[in-house]
């Protein structure tokens, strides 16, 4: 998976909105929840990349999803940094820790070591004459810079991650965009057709390809 589906989970409202927006300003789909039960309930009914957790209150919400098996990647963000706190962490079943108070892009670069290790891809992503580099939200088509928005970095990013497969409309809003999205829209075809406008064809061979029925996929004949 590419554009990536985050669970923070965190009773401080101020920490919470500060988190959440530095993420979704970084093109992460963001879902909330102020306690570990609905952490918990949300954790085992979706699919998600990263899990931020609090410290100590998010030690037994972690032992709770491991025993669950849900295996998804999770960061413990706390306000006390003993070893031993961490250790217990870390034994809970966490994946990484980071103490409060922290820079965003520590939190960022934690993030995207967290997301490489479960994808098992890197910083760069390639494909035809197509690359994009995650770290420094870029993207160059044999070479040549092309400018994108933030959702169009996203979209493209979790199609080429994902590339030659069908990616289906309800995958792309879920990864691309958050839970409060109105899948009424016709908001992912708009941007499927902008990124074909900035990515346009080369003769016969449709880059971004249409699978009426399934979704969307790059893919080269």
């Amino acid at each position: 998976m590419a554009r990536m589906r985050i669970l923070v989970v965190e009773d401080e409202r101020r920490v919470a909105s500060f988190v959440s927006r530095a993420l979704r300003e970084n093109s992460y789909a963001v879902d909330l929840a102020e306690t570990g039960e609905k952490a918990i309930e949300m954790a085992t009914a979706t699919t998600y990349d990263s899990i931020r957790l609090p410290g100590l209150s998010g030690i037994q919400v972690c032992r709770e999803l491991r025993d669950a098996k849900v295996d998804t990647p999770i960061l413990m963000l706390t306000a006390r940094g003993l070893v031993e706190q961490r250790v217990e962490g870390l034994d809970a079943g966490a994946d990484d820790y980071l103490t409060k108070p922290f820079a965003v892009a520590e939190l960022l670069a934690r993030v995207r070591a967290l997301t490489r290790r479960r994808t098992g891809t890197g910083r760069l992503l390639r494909y035809a004459d197509l690359e994009l580099d995650r770290h420094e939200r870029r993207l160059t088509r044999a070479g040549r810079t092309v400018t994108l928005t933030a959702k169009e970095f996203a979209l493209l990013e979790f199609l080429m991650s994902r590339a030659p497969e069908v990616v289906s409309r309800s995958e792309i809003i879920e990864h691309v965009w958050d839970v409060h999205f109105d899948t009424g829209t016709n908001l992912v075809e708009v941007y499927v057709n902008r990124l074909r406008q900035k990515i346009p064809d080369e003769g016969n061979s449709k880059l971004i390809q249409t699978i009426h029925g399934v979704g969307y996929r790059v893919k080269t004949e």
